[in-house]
């Protein structure tokens, strides 16, 4: 078991001077590169044809100059489409498991697992418990799918690193007597999944904020500040976010919750623009690009370069964090799927969150939404209808929560609120009872933003 030292999980690595690193990611890169061409068949083929000597990609700038791949190249160069997973980089007695991405986007992407991926990917997720303030004796519940994606056997890996206690819910409906008979001093969920718990807790006569909950951990969907704070409101704690993908991303916000941080030794991201063709400064809000970076000597089931993941985020710093971590810090990502559009104007769902989670809001509402785009802006007005459950339809603020919903949306949303002003675009709400929102009916993921132009 690795032996955790103060705040870090690997602090030599994690406190590594700013051009110690940068020299390390860089032999990294190197050996990266070299192990694509040598064991994927995509990357063998893709080097030649693409003209590109594997010898020539030494640094940080060069691996830039590499074009990038998408989540469609990799569904593209596998079954059915392909004979094979070309992707695929280790002979099969070397892999360790087989998953597949969640598929919400499109046809799940496959991807191979060695014993060596899974250290790394326990690393990972062992730094961000340990900078959360997670340690040896702490007892955490996991409501994350132990499915074919990788988060929840990720983090009960990285528990064991730790010697903390794992809880495998799987889902956060679980009965309440969970939390009274092992007390549990943590809990990964989503904010709606922490939410309903709540409810549910509170139902039976047990105030969240008096359990032995002492942290929470978010991740699986990019979420407003704003339910971040009434989580942490409820439940009396601190509410970390982390990020992860299949593809092995995952980064995590350390307890000084000022952007999170990426293992700069084991991820290579980058942010990029799709309309400039460029990669943008460090504060510019971009697409993450994403290089699984391998340690000179070390074998992976599935390599990625360069590879567009869809998230949108920005990079907030590569200085040293108040925790004394040197890893670069980047905010809380966004689908770019949950971006919309309207008169060429941009909004993220996460937008409609915010406004939705405004206090004097949550005086009257369960916190649940759903929204919707109808019409046509080219021949007339496009509406958005916002639903949100309410605790009790009969006593609910109708006014003021609709006055708060769009003072927050359109507060840094100039054009579109100029939009809306002109009537090319509209918004109108929808008060439910609890359990009355259109995707209780439905099977799966709530899809919470829904364009139906």
């Amino acid at each position: 078991m690795v032996v955790v030292m103060g705040t870090y999980f690997n602090p030599e690595i994690e406190t590594m001077e700013r051009g110690e690193l940068d020299a390390l990611v860089e032999e990294r890169i190197r050996y990266t590169v070299n192990y694509a061409y040598e064991n994927s068949p995509f990357y063998s083929k893709w080097f030649r044809e693409n003209n590109i000597k594997p010898s020539d990609i030494k640094s940080h700038e060069d691996l830039r100059e590499l074009p990038i791949i998408s989540g469609e190249t990799v569904r593209k160069n596998q079954p059915p489409e392909k004979d094979r997973f070309e992707f695929k980089c280790a002979p099969w007695e070397e892999i360790y498991t087989i998953h597949e991405t969640s598929g919400t986007s499109g046809r799940p992407k496959s991807f191979f697992l060695t014993w060596g991926d899974w250290q790394r990917y326990a690393e990972k997720y062992a730094r961000s418990f340990v900078s959360q303030g997670f340690e040896t004796g702490d007892r955490v519940v996991v409501c994350a799918s132990y499915g074919m994606n990788v988060g929840a056997n990720t983090m009960t890996l990285a528990a064991q690193k730790i010697g903390m206690t794992i809880i495998p819910e799987g889902k956060c409906t679980f009965p309440v007597r969970i939390m009274e008979n092992y007390r549990p001093t943590g809990i990964v969920a989503n904010v709606f999944k922490l939410l309903r718990l709540a409810r549910r807790m509170k139902e039976q006569g047990i105030d969240p904020r008096e359990s032995s909950i002492k942290r929470l951990v978010v991740g699986g969907e990019s979420f407003a500040p704003e339910s971040r704070a009434y989580v942490e409101e409820l439940w009396g704690v601190d509410v970390y976010n982390t990020y992860g993908s299949t593809e092995g991303t995952m980064c995590g916000e350390c307890h000084i919750k000022e952007g999170l941080h990426v293992p700069e030794d084991l991820v290579h991201l980058d942010v990029y623009d799709p309309n400039l063709r460029d990669f943008v400064d460090d504060g510019e809000c971009g697409r993450i690009v994403l290089t699984t970076l391998l340690p000179v000597g070390e074998r992976t089931g599935t390599l990625l370069l360069n590879y567009d993941t869809e998230d949108t985020t920005v990079v907030i710093s590569r200085d040293t964090c108040r925790c004394g971590r040197t890893h670069m810090r980047i905010m809380n990502p966004e689908r770019e799927a949950e971006t919309f559009w309207i008169s060429g104007h941009p909004f993220n769902r996460v937008d409609v969150e915010a406004a939705v989670f405004q206090r004097e809001n949550m005086d009257y509402l369960t916190g649940e939404y759903e929204a919707f785009l109808y019409g046509d802006e080219d021949e007339g007005t496009v509406t958005m209808r916002v639903s949100l459950e309410c605790e009790d339809p009969g006593n609910c603020a109708k006014e003021i929560i609709q006055e708060n919903f769009i003072g927050a949306f359109f507060k840094y949303k100039r054009d579109l609120h100029d939009a809306y002003l002109e009537g090319t675009f509209e918004i109108i709400f929808n008060f439910v009872g609890p359990g009355e929102l259109e995707f209780y009916k439905v099977k799966g993921r709530p899809k919470r933003m829904v364009d139906r132009r």
